[in-house]
């Protein structure tokens, strides 16, 4: 029997005192001490280092070890309460087809045509990243001109927003699409006007792609968990832990796991290789299975959790898949959808609900963001629970009344800012000029909701110090100003919306997401001070090394 290591134990360890030129604890006091001291993986003081020196005496007969940061600044581990570790794993190994790399459609063709070269016969080809507003052409590619790269293996172009994109013919055939295949519940083959496929497909119509040994998850999200060798997703997600730790990131909120990610996490756990913390957050279509088997609560170490149950209300503002039933400005024939009819859903948030579980839905319009928030009062209602703690994930455009209800139902929104610094404008053109108010963050705030703000990743890239940017300053990537000033908000705010925040919404305030005593030693080592640093260059700072339980465990 395989021995799960639920603890890594790196054996006798010396007390350390951490010092630098800047301490940020992002406590409630906003305490900036001197020094604090680490004892088995906990903060156990804070202070000057002679009271450090002092208090380590007393608890450990061990001289401690003082460790001088210098100029650096610390602040507490970031935490990135919504992503997808081994979807960005895995798209680490695909070509990279974004705005750096290609500007139009034949430059990612010739991309993806020099991949396939060198891939063994028969390997699909996969590309990501690109946002067809940002190419030349301002289109989605269509499988005739994937065409142009194979003809004889799958091609999949994944949409920056990861809700679907575009594949070839040979795609289609393999898998017995044609233009009379009904669309999916929750997701759609796309057609032109004579009806025939275009290539495009969106959300749960991703399903066709992951093949036999790949998990089914139905009307319950877009699929992506594709199916490669084991050995293979396992070097995936271990690429992506060190991503993470490369922003400064030690505790992750993986927001759709099915089997794939959970076994994966399972097997870097055993080989004691986890070297950040994660929370899972089971995909609806296991929910069933979660409470048959009574996960009827949070669970797990201090590495490896359950949390709580992800659902999906409707698609991306990125790739026009969100519900607008009237249709998009920039395209009114387009309306998005929803993956469940409201009832549907309503009895899915009680199912989780009554069980104690915590739920985290995707929602982006306003017209899905009431069912959710709707059935969110309604089961609350039911079964009073002042602390529930349920989330709405990226939350992109709610109303100022829905925004009052969040505040007096207790729902968290989860931000990605990230998504209008990359793609603002995109937004602003598919709805008109109600997407200046793309992750209204000021509303939020004004309106007394706790924020937190994360990546997404893969669909953005892990770096906190960009999302803290984009959340101060509501200038995107091109330049633009994205709605009026008090949508953004401070830096102090950004940064606790990424720490101390965002341990909140997973359930975990009480032992990460700010230097205390009693806390784990999680700590970011940054070369700047984000204090003292303008708005528009924070996304500049770096994490030169980052410590979680009080070891080092990435240095830049």
């Amino acid at each position: 029997m395989r021995k799960l290591s639920h603890v890594q134990d790196p054996g006798i360890r010396v007390p350390k005192i951490i010092t630098a030129e800047t301490i940020y604890c992002l406590d409630r006091d906003g305490t900036s001490p001197e020094a604090f001291l680490c004892i088995d993986g906990w903060i156990r003081h804070l202070g000057t280092e002679q009271s450090c020196r002092t208090a380590s005496a007393r608890i450990s007969a061990i001289e401690p070890e003082t460790i001088d940061m210098g100029t650096s600044t610390v602040v507490p581990g970031f935490i990135d309460a919504h992503a997808h570790p081994l979807m960005l794993g895995q798209m680490m190994s695909w070509v990279d087809c974004g705005p750096d790399k290609a500007s139009s459609i034949p430059e990612i063709v010739d991309l993806l045509r020099e991949a396939a070269v060198s891939l063994p016969e028969g390997r699909p080809v996969r590309g990501y990243g690109y946002e067809q507003r940002n190419l030349a052409e301002r289109r989605h590619p269509t499988r005739f001109e994937l065409d142009e790269v194979a003809t004889d293996r799958e091609v999949y172009l994944m949409n920056a927003s990861g809700h679907g994109g575009v594949v070839n013919s040979y795609t289609f055939r393999l898998h017995g699409v044609n233009a009379s295949t009904p669309d999916p519940v929750g997701g759609k083959f796309f057609r032109d006007d004579d009806g025939e496929l275009t290539g495009e497909l969106s959300d749960a119509a991703c399903n066709i792609l992951t093949g036999l040994e790949g998990v089914k998850i139905g009307h319950h999200g877009p699929n992506f968990h594709l199916a490669d060798e084991p050995a293979e997703h396992l070097r995936q997600l271990q690429v992506a832990q060190e991503n993470f730790l490369a922003g400064g990131v030690t505790t992750i909120g993986d927001c759709q796991v099915s089997r794939r990610e959970f076994n994966m996490y399972l097997r870097l756990a055993e080989q004691d290789q986890l070297n950040v913390r994660v929370s899972m957050y089971l995909l609806s279509h296991l929910l069933d299975e979660a409470l048959e088997m009574g996960l009827h609560g949070q669970f797990g170490n201090e590495f490896l959790s359950f949390a709580g149950i992800k659902l999906y209300a409707d698609g991306t503002l990125g790739g026009w898949t969100a519900y607008f039933p009237d249709g998009y400005v920039g395209d009114p024939c387009r309306t998005g959808q929803l993956y469940h009819d409201p009832e549907e859903y309503k009895l899915l948030v009680e199912k989780a609900h009554a069980a104690g579980l915590q739920t985290a839905t995707h929602s982006q319009s306003p017209t899905a963001l009431e069912m959710v928030i709707g059935s969110l009062e309604s089961v609350l209602r039911q079964r009073p629970d002042a602390d529930a703690r349920h989330r709405i994930e990226h939350c992109g455009l709610p109303t100022p009344e829905q925004i009052t209800r969040m505040a007096s139902a207790g729902i968290y929104p989860v931000n990605q800012p990230q998504h209008h610094f990359n793609w603002g404008e995109g937004v602003e053109q598919a709805i008109g000029t109600p997407g200046e108010r793309f992750n209204p963050l000021g509303e939020f705030q004004r309106a007394g909701v706790p924020i937190t703000i994360s990546s997404d990743a893969p669909v953005a890239d892990p770096r906190p110090m960009e999302a803290i940017q984009a959340a101060s300053s509501r200038i995107t990537r091109r330049g633009a100003q994205l709605g009026p000033d008090q949508l953004a908000i401070d830096v102090d705010t950004a940064l606790r919306a990424h720490t101390i925040n965002a341990a909140h919404v997973l359930g975990r305030e009480h032992d990460i997401g700010s230097l205390e005593v009693g806390k784990r030693a999680d700590f970011t080592v940054l070369d700047q001070d984000p204090y003292a640093t303008d708005v528009d260059l924070l996304a500049s700072i770096k994490a030169l090394a980052v410590w979680v339980g009080g070891e080092q465990v990435h240095t830049a």
